[in-house]
């Protein structure tokens, strides 16, 4: 793994020391993962990369596998990656996150039970035909976190509720003429 030195022992074995691991595991591990776009592809019969991020922290206390799945979740629920997307063999990822093949398999294992994902023996991992059954309850999350950040910025500038939602109707019509 990067950012270890290894000591050779007695035996042929190498060593690193606690310093060492500790510098190298404070890092925050974020992999950008292109991904074939499986519907742009059979439309123009181009592969036109999609690039996701996947930020892994190993100090932070959730299991990688865990921080693999949510953020597959998140990508699923807000739309970036989407229902027949095939998300990266377990092998390659592992790879790229620099984390044991078996916690990428287990990551992929909870979003199949979850009904995110699909696995299609022999030809890879998709996001399911029919989404997320989590997909708007997704949506709505980060609508919430987003909704309270504008709501404590109107606060700190002293704006009234009322000005807010005021501004959110006038933003809402002007959106939805400029889509006619």
């Amino acid at each position: 793994m990067a950012g270890f030195r290894h000591r050779p022992t007695a035996n042929g074995s190498s060593v690193s020391s606690a310093a060492e691991k500790t510098e190298a595991a404070d890092k925050c591990i974020i992999v950008l993962i292109h991904l074939n776009n499986v519907r742009e592809h059979l439309i123009t019969g181009l592969s036109n990369p999609l690039i996701v991020q996947i930020h892994i922290s190993p100090n932070d206390g959730v299991p990688i596998y865990l921080q693999i799945v949510n953020q597959v979740k998140y990508l699923v629920g807000s739309g970036r990656l989407s229902p027949s997307e095939e998300i990266p063999p377990i092998r390659a990822l592992a790879q790229q996150l620099l984390v044991n093949p078996n916690t990428v398999a287990r990551a992929y294992l909870e979003l199949e039970r979850a009904g995110i994902v699909t696995k299609r023996h022999g030809a890879g991992t998709y996001v399911s035909e029919a989404g997320s059954p989590l997909a708007r309850r997704e949506r709505l999350k980060i609508l919430t976190q987003r909704g309270d950040a504008l709501l404590a910025e109107a606060r700190h500038m002293n704006i009234e509720f009322s000005e807010v939602i005021k501004l959110l109707r006038e933003r809402d019509e002007i959106l939805t003429q400029a889509k006619k």
